[in-house]
């Protein structure tokens, strides 16, 4: 009890540990320790340092797999699948049979997942003002990790691997099919390791030229897809996960929150955003948990969530070198951008005529109402941003484990809610596709989860000029009230962490030093 005091003055002031932290399966080269509690797996913690092309090569010393797919053709782009997913849990850890199939599904495999969720822990005074909680954090990475790299069942894969099962007696033994880089990925993932040797190894006793699948254990090439990067604010938590093979092509990975909650700057509101560069495409995904309430003019301040996430959210990069390219240090400058999450915008008109439109499934009529899309259409917010064609139901508020609205029953002891496409997904940026924008239909939280598959075409080489260094750093000489010099004062700080001004007594204090 005698740390409470510190904890929250560290979360009023900004003063905040391990502010440059993410969690990731990757070692940087640098500053790195190593950690057993935010996955079912070793992962490692990273401070800010800037190394280009950071994943080179195999991490913490293992060598290189044996097996490794087939270079691609040299070309100036290529088109990767990338899902995003959005979910607001409703306070609630996961139990450990919790099934993400339904949320993960798509109509194509994805190269890349950006999994978003809020209210991953209650939103009480304990979690906004206290020590984070990342054991839910824990659970969901956990989940996430199986569900994405468990498409197939082990037997399947063992059935292949071996090359039949039982002929009949007139029956020839199929010959062993070629195993894909991925089906032994997840064959070892599915069995555990051990017991991948020990059968891989019966079964090369009568082959002579045969060997035993080579040793992966420890790196990230043992699975399909691997943890990039992953972060939490109180109850937000964004993740990003990386086909396995692609991981030696990301660099500048970089994380910046943003809280607007409580007195306009806690975490129990606000955005996480990750920026990452892959091949020579700049990729920037932002997970929001906005202003709640449906009453009137609460839209107004999810406006000003956006606007101020959107200026004070900074990925802080130092080069010795002038002459490169600097990585985007704000939402806007990057090539790609993906706005996800519960922006909370509601129904206008109160309840009305909504209870009929929902019994005739009359999405469109009631889309007319959206907050978002007449703010958005008004340009007071999301301009020039894009969202794919709504044909589900509204995601929010259901009565829990039922299908059920709150507003559909009287006896419901849950606050009366009007239904509302409160989980979006939006995106700004050019050579991306929307290929589908659905719902999930999992009765877990009072939300239900939304997903969207995009195609997304990546630079291979660089055509773009290096950016100014000069345009984009902060002035030596400008007043200790303005916006601006918090802003750099909050570099050295470590801004990426629930930026807001400071008192004026810390700012003295600082520029003092």
């Amino acid at each position: 009890m005698s740390s409470w005091p510190k904890v929250v003055a560290r979360k009023w002031l900004n003063i905040q540990s391990g502010a440059d932290e993410f969690h990731s399966d990757y070692a940087i080269k640098g500053k790195t320790e190593r950690r057993k509690s935010c996955s079912d797996d070793d992962y490692y913690v990273f401070v800010r340092e800037d190394f280009p092309g950071w994943l080179k090569g195999a991490p913490n010393g293992h060598k290189q797999s044996a097996i490794m797919p087939e270079a691609p053709p040299v070309t100036d782009t290529v088109n990767l699948k990338m899902f995003v997913g959005t979910w607001n849990v409703g306070g609630k850890s996961p139990h450990k049979g919790l099934n993400l199939k339904d949320w993960l599904k798509s109509p194509a495999p994805a190269d890349i997942y950006v999994l978003g969720f809020q209210e991953i822990v209650p939103l009480n005074a304990g979690n906004v003002l206290g020590a984070e909680d990342n054991g839910p954090a824990a659970k969901w990475l956990s989940l996430i990790r199986q569900a994405l790299n468990r498409n197939k069942t082990a037997q399947e894969l063992l059935q292949n691997y071996s090359g039949a099962t039982s002929p009949q007696a007139d029956q020839q033994p199929c010959p062993k099919p070629r195993l894909s880089f991925s089906d032994l990925l997840s064959l070892e993932d599915e069995l555990g390791y051990e017991e991948f040797r020990r059968l891989s190894s019966l079964q090369s006793n009568n082959e002579e030229d045969s060997a035993s699948p080579p040793s992966t254990s420890g790196s990230p090439m043992q699975r399909r897809y691997c943890l990039a990067a992953s972060k939490q604010m109180v109850g937000i938590f964004l993740c990003v996960w990386v086909r396995a093979d692609l991981y030696k092509h990301i660099s500048n990975l970089k994380v910046s929150c943003v809280g607007r909650g409580i007195m306009g700057y806690l975490g129990n509101k606000g955005s996480i955003s990750i920026s990452m560069t892959l091949h020579q495409t700049t990729f920037c995904f932002v997970c929001t948990h906005l202003t709640s309430g449906e009453k009137e003019g609460d839209e107004i301040r999810r406006n000003s969530d956006v606007t101020e996430i959107l200026k004070k959210t900074r990925f802080s990069h130092s080069y010795k070198d002038p002459t490169q390219e600097l990585p985007p240090e704000s939402i806007l400058e990057h090539d790609m951008i993906f706005w996800l999450g519960d922006l909370n915008y509601r129904l206008v008109n109160g309840y009305g005529d909504t209870h009929e439109l929902l019994k005739r499934n009359d999405w469109q009529a009631l889309l007319e109402k959206d907050q978002l899309r007449i703010e958005q259409r008004a340009g007071r917010i999301f301009k020039g941003w894009e969202e794919g064609r709504i044909y589900f139901a509204p995601t929010y508020k259901y009565i829990t484990n039922s299908d059920h609205y709150v507003v559909q029953t009287s006896k419901s002891k849950e606050k009366r809610r009007t239904p509302a496409w409160c989980d979006r997904i939006l995106w700004k940026g050019e050579g991306l596709k929307q290929m589908c924008y659905i719902r999930g239909e999992s009765k877990f939280s009072d939300h239900r989860p939304v997903n969207s598959l995009f195609s997304v075409q990546v630079n291979l080489a660089n055509k773009t000029k290096p950016r100014s260094i000069t345009s984009r750093s902060c002035p030596s000489k400008v007043s200790t009230n303005s916006a601006l010099t918090s802003t750099c004062v909050a570099k050295v700080q470590a801004e990426e962490l629930l930026v807001f001004p400071r008192p004026q007594s810390y700012m003295d204090k600082t520029h003092s030093l």
